[in-house]
């Protein structure tokens, strides 16, 4: 097992540290607090440029025109481009655009492709994942009671979503439903996908919702939805009917590692801002912050969390690469919680060594501290992947 890069990936992720460094995040304050609208057509140039170079969807394949990495480099390099709220978007791998990405490369009709896909892949437009209901839970995504019931060659999709990822702006959003509703159809067959323009009569963006007094919209943001007769072509079924459920959880095993390792870019751009500021704040004449043993515990105790958990997540990630997402399942369910958790612990102890600062916009941190308690919930609350886990490995003691 080595997670050595190549040279060619060691000197990539030289570029990509410098360029988050020099040319990203220095522009964080300039967009701090501007609605989406007007945040996209400044990034736009950076895109393009990092488009042009070749650093452009590290999470896709060659023949869809990604970069072709492994799940391993593309750990590393989620490491990097999280450092920053943009990072993610600025290499067109951003959720849940990568996601959708990924389910219509392998579940995709040809026509679904062209239609869906490829102006997704080119970064001409964004999508949205619609599954979750605020009537049941969300984890547990079999039971839900949004419907789409067949009329002719017509799904007519009547139900009410909520937190559907990156809705207001998306160009269309894939949609989870019923579509078995007898009494005796198998709870992981109900369901089915569906592509739906979010121009089609009948769907209505109630609401992009607030999380903690931060009202989301465009990328980032989360929208409540009521579908309301909505109609679309049959064909515009994702991976054939009764297939969600597999869909969804295709989409999932990937996905997480991408998020582990973003968060730990996060916990890394954290735990510099809490370094350099506990080593610089004096508390009298000659003492500084970080001469009291409360802080240093604190810095040991973000170094090794930060270190386990980017090993572990890179040992999954191996695991995806070599032996496949099943073989990897426990370690995915592992890594979940396990590093939801360390991003919780170090955001917190930097916010803590800052005092009232760093409650403030001043820093970014009271903005990770907001948004990215929720990696404890989403893709499966920590509870949930615990009891998965601890399922996978009592197996082999029964």
């Amino acid at each position: 097992m080595n997670f050595t890069p190549s040279t060619e990936m060691q000197e990539f992720l030289r570029q990509l540290n410098k360029y988050i460094d020099k040319e990203v995040i220095p522009r964080e304050q300039e967009l701090k607090g501007l609605p989406w609208r007007e945040v996209a057509p400044k990034l736009a140039p950076m895109r393009q440029e990092n488009k042009d170079r070749g650093w452009w969807l590290p999470q896709i394949e060659k023949e869809h025109g990604g970069m072709g990495l492994s799940v391993v480099e593309h750990g590393l390099v989620c490491a990097e481009i999280g450092r920053t709220p943009f990072g993610m978007y600025l290499l067109n791998a951003q959720a849940p655009d990568a996601g959708n990405m990924e389910i219509l490369i392998q579940h995709g009709t040809e026509a679904q492709k062209q239609r869906f896909l490829e102006p997704l892949l080119a970064g001409e437009t964004r999508s949205s994942f619609s599954m979750t209901e605020p009537e049941h839970a969300g984890s547990n995504p079999v039971y839900m009671s949004t419907k789409a019931v067949k009329d002719g060659d017509e799904w007519v999709i009547n139900g009410h979503k909520w937190f559907s990822s990156a809705a207001d702006g998306a160009a269309f959003l894939i949609v989870m439903a019923v579509t078995d509703t007898s009494p005796d159809a198998n709870l992981h067959s109900r369901a089915s996908m569906i592509l739906v323009p979010s121009d089609t009569d009948g769907v209505k963006l109630e609401r992009n919702i607030s999380v903690m007094g931060h009202a989301g919209d465009g990328y980032g943001g989360h929208a409540e939805i009521y579908y309301d007769d909505v109609r679309v072509p049959v064909s515009n079924t994702l991976g054939g009917v009764g297939h969600g459920f597999t869909i969804a959880q295709d989409r999932l095993g990937p996905g997480r590692i991408h998020h582990c390792m973003r968060w730990m870019g996060i916990c890394e751009r954290c735990f510099d801002i809490m370094c350099k500021h506990v080593a610089s704040r004096e508390l009298a004449p000659g003492r500084t912050l970080g001469s009291r043993q409360f802080v240093q515990g604190w810095i040991a105790e973000s170094r090794a969390e930060i270190n386990a958990a980017r090993l572990m997540v890179l040992d999954a990630a191996w695991k995806i690469d070599t032996l496949g997402k099943a073989q990897a399942r426990t370690e995915i369910s592992l890594i979940k919680f396990f590093c939801a958790n360390v991003l919780n612990n170090v955001i917190d102890r930097a916010l803590q060594s800052l005092g009232a600062a760093g409650m403030t916009d001043d820093f970014p941190i009271s903005g990770y501290y907001r948004s990215e308690r929720a990696a404890r919930i989403y893709d499966g609350a920590d509870e949930v992947h615990k009891i998965s886990a601890a399922k996978q490995i009592l197996k082999q003691y029964l």
